[in-house]
């Protein structure tokens, strides 16, 4: 490993990529430092305590800690998410879109520059909104979280929002330009892992204060490194449908008479099906929560952590988004045309219409275990925190909570810095950008960082 690090800096080429990368992150980092004006801080960070966990909560943890603190790069990365996604999903009920996507490079930019124009509608609509909303918001003391309200502050916000959001575009683009690794999947990365450090600590000082033992440190450790084990296994883990292409004669060579596989990964959907999902569960939880009535506050409650409705919910539809979203990526019939074009065809399948049932039969059983796996990793950290809530349960809910163990109804009393989304995220950008630089290193005859086989990353 050490002197697989030391090659990654002996290749000039990959050597500059790295501090470029590096450098590029620096900068995203210290522009999220940056406050917007007209911000009052404390105020804002104590509504901010106490609106945790909710869809503010979700948008905080991709804009790397800058949507409490409200600085220039507040939204973050995800307008640029959201707008490849509705694209991604146009790109089915659209053929225009469908036709840009089959024209090779030409059409990726085009779409890509589709992209970045619905990037700054998102800003422009997310900014004014947020930019209302701050106006309207106290911290629980009562104190305005802006100093001035008025037309000036909202165009201001609306300008700053979007020029930061589009400075990290292009921060982004960079990075997979010039850099190593995916940009906008690294930029996400910093944003979560900035939090660790802080983990760190807090977990030093508990254990100096007596609130956490020894043995309960080595167990919170053990089990994070388990859990990322688990993630990485099912992550490379892959069902290879064996291809064999028969021969074919032109002019005077003969082509294909070979035999491959194609690759299913178990995990087709990555971190996507969950970022819906969570979209979908706390923006009416959070919206409940600013409506001040008995019926919306006993909403609110019933769709917060650890609580049954939500439990169900969040699960439910993880597992609809990874069915729904692996259906518009992936479509069998393409590939079975494919193949049959190039005179491939699965063992003892028949071409055409046969293979893309097959294909779909097999995707089909791939994705249900996939979302049962993303389910899992998705609510093992939230129960660890604050356990199941069964007293919300009707009828039975009293019973189940007098009669279950504590660590099931309280959680297990462990703060695990990392929840399902980010975890994922963190491991699977850390595998692609790894399979990047052993890319380079093997490509230059260079000793990879596993000698006996491959990192595969998530594509």
């Amino acid at each position: 490993m050490l002197k697989s690090i030391r090659n990654m800096f002996s290749i000039p080429d990959l050597r500059k990529r790295i501090i470029f990368t590096l450098l590029m992150l620096a900068v995203y980092r210290m522009g999220a430092q940056i406050p917007n004006p007209g911000i009052n801080s404390s105020a804002l960070a104590e509504f901010f305590n106490q609106a945790r966990g909710g869809f503010l909560g979700f948008m905080d943890l991709f804009a790397g800690r800058a949507f409490s603190k409200m600085t220039i790069f507040a939204l973050g990365i995800m307008p640029y998410i959201s707008a490849a996604i509705i694209l991604e999903l146009l790109v089915v009920v659209w053929p225009y879109l469908e036709k840009l996507k089959k024209e090779g490079e030409l059409g990726q930019k085009k779409i890509t520059q589709m992209t970045r124009y619905g990037t700054v509608l998102i800003c422009l609509i997310q900014g004014f909104g947020i930019a209302v909303g701050l106006e309207r918001t106290t911290s629980p003391t009562g104190m305005p979280v802006v100093m001035h309200p008025g037309w000036g502050f909202r165009l201001l916000t609306v300008l700053t929002l979007t020029a930061g959001t589009i400075f990290v575009m292009w921060i982004g683009e960079q990075i997979t330009e010039r850099g190593i690794g995916n940009g906008i999947s690294l930029i996400i990365f910093a944003g979560i892992v900035i939090g660790l450090p802080s983990g760190i600590k807090s977990i030093i000082m508990k254990f100096r204060s007596g609130e956490m033992s020894p043995l309960t440190i080595i167990f919170l450790l053990a089990f994070m490194l388990a859990v990322t084990a688990f993630i990485v296994f099912v992550e490379r883990g892959q069902r290879r449908i064996p291809v064999s292409y028969g021969k074919r004669v032109q002019g005077r060579k003969i082509y294909g008479g070979q035999s491959t596989h194609l690759p299913l990964k178990v995990n087709t959907g990555g971190v996507i099906p969950i970022i819906f999902a969570s979209s979908v569960i706390t923006f009416p939880a959070t919206i409940a929560g600013f409506i001040k009535h008995p019926i919306a506050q006993s909403i609110a409650r019933q769709l917060g952590w650890g609580m049954p409705l939500y439990n169900l919910l969040y699960i439910s539809a993880i597992i609809f988004f990874t069915y729904f979203y692996i259906s518009i990526i992936y479509n069998p019939q393409d590939v079975a045309d494919n193949l049959k074009k190039y005179s491939g065809y699965i063992p003892g399948i028949r071409p055409g219409k046969n293979t893309a049932e097959y294909i779909d039969k097999v995707l089909s059983r791939l994705t249900f275990i996939g979302a049962i796996y993303l389910a899992a990793v998705a609510i093992l950290p939230e129960f660890l925190m604050a356990g199941f809530k069964v007293d919300a349960i009707p009828f039975i809910g009293s019973f189940l909570d007098a009669n279950l163990p504590k660590w099931f109804t309280n959680g297990m009393g462990i703060t695990f810095y990392f929840g399902g989304t980010s975890l994922l995220i963190v491991i699977g950008v850390a595998m692609d950008t790894l399979n990047q630089i052993e890319s380079q290193l093997v490509m230059r005859n260079y000793e990879s960082f596993s000698s006996r086989m491959r990192i595969r990353g998530r594509k």
